[in-house]
């Protein structure tokens, strides 16, 4: 049990068909001994999609956790001052939440968890996963990559050919990423290939 004794908060934003993804990966960080405190975004805990119901993803996070998810900023933003967190997984992470993150933008419950973490120099792990990575977002990555106390899940194009800007991390790296960054390590290769 690599992680006995750590409490991880585990964030989850909107690139809904990712989300399954996670679920197998938090039944790890537990089966590893974290204490792991769900977050879900207002996206996640309010909208039903094709991948989906948003009451469904909340139930099965209760249960793997044993925790109700936090799902607003007031009941996220304790989590600073009283320093509960040893680190805090966000995966995935959307374009629009690591546009955010990138510009200091705190204005839901992921983000501030993110803020309450970073300001107990405390490490803060993406899991990347959006479709304008290598466009648009670009940008935000390469500050995030510069971003002291933030790491990321390795990643790669997910279906270059028909979708070449969109970047996903191998969520299977999770808890691989967080033992890493709990040692102020960056799991290495970042990028990797994500076809297969």
């Amino acid at each position: 049990m690599r992680l006995a004794g750590k409490t991880i908060g585990m964030a989850i934003t909107g690139s809904f068909c990712t989300i399954p993804q996670v679920f197998p990966e938090i039944e790890k960080l537990v089966a590893e001994g974290a204490d792991v405190y769900p977050i879900l975004s207002e996206k996640v805990a309010t909208q039903n999609t094709r991948f989906g119901k948003a009451a469904d993803i909340a139930c099965a996070l209760e249960r793997i956790t044993g925790k109700e998810p936090i799902l607003t900023v007031a009941e996220v933003e304790p989590l600073g001052p009283t320093k509960v967190l040893d680190a805090l997984v966000i995966a995935p992470c959307t374009g629009n939440t690591l546009a955010k993150l990138a510009y200091g933008i705190t204005d839901g419950p992921v983000l501030m968890a993110a803020k309450s973490t970073m300001r107990n120099l405390r490490p803060v792990i993406i899991g990347i996963s959006t479709n304008d990575g290598l466009s648009a977002n670009a940008k935000n990555l390469g500050a995030i990559l510069n971003t002291k106390h933030i790491y990321v899940i390795p990643f790669g194009q997910d279906a270059p050919l028909v979708k070449p800007c969109s970047l996903t991390s191998d969520m299977r790296l999770i808890v691989d990423t967080v033992i890493a960054a709990l040692d102020g390590k960056q799991l290495q290769p970042i990028l990797i290939d994500r076809k297969s």
